[in-house]
Formats: structure tokens, C-alpha cells, sequence
């Protein structure tokens, strides 16, 4: 038994409330559950109920067991002096409050169903699965495991809105350089975004700005702070003239690369190679000199497509590393890669910079991301097998949520597939 569970059964009334009475036989009619409270101090503030014919209104704590009460010291603290009732599973031990008045107590065992336990622990035995519910998910109403979906990933949206809020703040509230930042990273993808986030880091956006007019400045920036500048073997004149640039603007602008990690080729597709997302990142640059506020404009994916259709430099058309020549190929930016930079960066900024200016965009953002497919993994596919299909990227993502917040962490009875499987009859 966890005190997660009798918090989910008071809050929700999910008990036999009718004909409550308190272990010293007083009539209780519950009134209001009060507020959950998830800090410090009591478990639910501002309840209203009668106790026989007074009117109480006050704070609610539930335990395991009543002598939980004394095993954390609530007898001494002035923040429980206000509790009036006390919720226990098991009543083991009269309680009191710190001026030894006590405290009404019910035990809440006599009025759950049988049913209910038995679904509980149906839900929270199943040690040997993957999650708690997969023998039984797919037997879920497919309209509240989709709802339960959308709101998930609002819920996800909300925690990069944050993630995206802390860059902001380091970033003196410059949406440019918080963009140029998030591109960074995910033009990395998984091996490389944060050596990617380290270069972008590693200068200030306004020399970007002073450099986006001369791509071949700008590829010098990139590269030389990415420390891919440092081979003097290289007999290539492109790659001397990179060198001979990158001297000179670290020396102009006292830039300093020794914070950026060491970018990895290692078990990565060439197109995915570091050099060649670089030079996608200074083309992408260079030719729009205001991309924040064109990312915002745009809300339809055909045009992120354009606006992203972006290639590398001429001399990466027949490279992937600086020596060595390969057949040529036009490196663009692929659609799959910027449905990628959809998902992962631009949606939650345009989620982000929408809140900041007190807007609701909610049902373009749905617009946007359900016309992008769902995502590959092992996750996604985990939950196909188990009978729960995404259409879009909108539920993969929100799957992700649902397996990184909820199932992984127990949080079942904070679940809406969770909460309706402990209430199957």
C-alpha cells in the first residue's frame, strides 16, 4: 500500500462517502476534499466537513498508519496544529495535536471496494513488465488514451518552454540567439548536440550577426570554434583560407574555444557528419538574416521546408571530411531533418515565445505538429506492440512523456489510463 493511493482515493472520492464515520464512531459528512497540497505541511488544505453536528474547516493528513503521525514528529509542529481529521489506512494509535487536543481519525480501509484494491494491485504488481499496465492498456477506451495523449504533450511543451526560458534568461532575452542556440544542439543531433550547444555557446550571438553577410567568415567562426581548424597538414585552399579567417576573428573578437567538446564521426551516417551540418548551420545563417522572426511567421510545414531548404558550402559537395574527396552530392537539408528541427526546436519556441507574449496558440501548434509523422524509436514501437499506435508526431512525443514521466516513475494514479484501469469494475 502507498500513500500516493490514499491521496489519489480522498481527492478523488474514490471511497464509499455516504455514511462515514470516525474510529470513535462520530458521523462525518465530507463536504470538500480540499487542495492538494504537494510541499511541505499537510497533505490536503482547506477541507470543509461536519464532524457529528459541528462544522470544520481546516487541513487533512493521511498516513499508512495512525503512529505514522508521532514517527514524523507532527505532534510538535505548529503547521499541523490546524489538521481536522486525520485519513489513515490503519488505525493503530490515537493522535494528538501539539496543545494535546485530538484528532478526529478515519480509517479508510472499511469504505474502499474490493474492487478497487484488487485493480490497485493489479497495477502495482506487475514487477516483471515493462509498464505496469501493459496486460490491460489496450483494453482502454481509445478516445481517453488519445485525450490523455494531447494533453501530454502540452505537458512536455511546458517543461522545453522552461528548458527554452532558462536559455532566454542566459541569453539577455535575445530570441535570436536562443533560436541560433536550439538549432545548434539539434543540428548535433544526439552524438553531437551538445558539443554543437558548447560551440554555439562559445561567442556571442551578435558576432553572427556582424559576420552573416561573409559566409566564408562565418563557416571560419563555426568551424575554428568547433577546434575542426587545427590540422596544418591540409594542403586544401579552402580549408588554409578557414584557417587564415579563423586567426584573425579569434584575435578581433578574443574568442576562446577550449569549453567546446570534441565533436564525434564515430557510427555517424556521412550527411550527419559534424563538418557538414556546420556548414548547413553557416549557409542557413547567411542567408536569412532574420530567422527568428521568419520561424514565427511561418505556420505551415511546406514552408518550413523552404524556408529550411538550406546546402552546404561548394566544397562540401564533394567532401565529408576536410581530406579526403569523395562523389559528389548535394548535401541539403533534408524534409525528414527539418521535421526533426519541427519537433525538437521550433515548435516549442513558437510554443514558448507565444506564452511570453500572453497568447494561446495551442490549436495551430496541433495544426503544425499533426502534420508531422510520428517518430521512430524503440519506445514508439514498445507501445505498437502493445496495442497503442501513434499517427503523428504529436502522440509520439506525448508517448515519450508518458514513458519518461509516468510509467517509469510510478506515477499511475497521476495517469489517465492509470486512473481509469483503478476504477474498472
Amino acid at each position: 500500500m502507498q500513500e500516493d493511493f490514499l491521496h489519489y482515493l480522498w481527492k478523488h472520492k474514490k471511497f464509499e462517502h455516504s455514511n462515514l464515520k470516525t474510529t470513535s464512531s462520530q458521523t462525518i459528512i465530507l463536504k470538500e476534499v480540499g487542495s492538494h497540497n504537494h510541499n511541505a505541511g499537510p497533505d490536503f488544505f482547506n477541507a470543509k466537513l461536519q464532524i457529528n453536528e459541528q462544522l470544520w474547516a481546516g487541513n487533512v493528513e493521511i498516513h499508512i498508519k495512525s503512529s505514522d503521525w508521532f514517527v514524523h514528529n507532527h505532534e510538535v509542529d505548529v503547521n499541523y496544529d490546524n489538521v481536522i481529521l486525520h485519513v489513515v489506512w490503519e488505525h493503530d494509535s490515537d493522535i494528538f495535536r501539539k496543545d494535546n487536543t485530538q484528532i478526529p481519525t478515519l480509517e479508510l480501509k472499511d469504505y474502499v471496494s474490493k474492487e478497487a484494491l484488487n485493480n490497485y494491485h493489479k497495477l502495482f504488481n506487475s514487477t516483471q513488465t515493462w509498464i505496469n499496465c501493459e496486460n490491460t492498456i489496450k483494453e482502454i477506451n481509445p478516445f481517453i488514451v488519445n485525450n490523455w495523449l494531447e494533453r501530454l504533450y502540452f505537458e512536455r511543451l511546458e517543461r522545453k518552454a522552461k528548458e527554452i526560458e532558462t536559455i532566454l534568461k542566459a541569453s539577455n532575452n535575445n530570441w535570436e540567439a536562443v533560436l541560433f542556440k536550439l538549432l545548434a544542439k539539434n543540428f548535433g543531433l544526439k552524438v553531437n548536440g551538445e558539443s554543437f550547444l558548447d560551440l554555439a555557446n562559445s561567442f556571442d550571438f551578435s558576432i553572427v550577426r556582424k559576420l552573416q553577410s561573409n559566409l566564408q567568415s562565418l563557416e571560419a567562426l563555426f568551424f575554428g570554434q568547433a577546434n575542426l581548424l587545427e590540422d596544418y597538414d591540409v594542403q586544401d585552399s579552402y580549408y588554409q583560407n578557414l584557417q587564415k579567417d579563423f586567426k584573425f576573428l579569434k584575435q578581433k573578437f578574443s574568442l576562446d574555444n577550449r569549453g567546446v567538446a570534441q565533436f564525434q564521426f564515430f557510427r555517424l551516417r556521412p550527411p550527419n557528419f559534424p563538418t557538414i551540418r556546420v556548414s548547413q548551420l553557416a549557409n542557413l545563417y547567411h542567408l536569412h538574416q532574420n530567422l527568428f522572426s521568419a520561424v514565427i511567421e511561418v505556420d505551415k510545414v511546406e514552408d518550413f521546408y523552404k524556408l529550411f531548404s538550406v546546402s552546404t558550402s561548394q566544397f562540401w559537395k564533394t567532401h565529408y571530411t576536410f581530406s579526403k574527396v569523395s562523389k559528389e552530392t548535394k548535401k541539403q537539408i533534408t524534409k525528414s531533418f527539418v521535421d526533426l528541427l519541427l519537433i525538437n526546436t521550433i515548435i516549442p519556441l513558437k510554443f514558448c515565445y507565444a506564452k511570453s507574449q500572453g497568447k494561446s496558440i495551442d490549436d495551430s501548434i496541433i495544426q503544425l505538429i499533426e502534420q508531422l509523422k510520428t517518430e521512430k524509436n524503440s519506445i514508439v514501437d514498445k507501445f505498437k506492440t502493445l496495442k497503442v499506435t501513434t499517427k503523428s508526431a504529436l502522440q509520439s512525443q506525448a508517448i515519450l512523456q508518458l514513458k519518461n514521466e509516468y510509467c517509469d516513475k510510478n506515477q499511475c494514479l497521476k495517469c489517465a489510463i492509470g486512473n481509469t484501469i483503478l476504477t474498472q469494475v
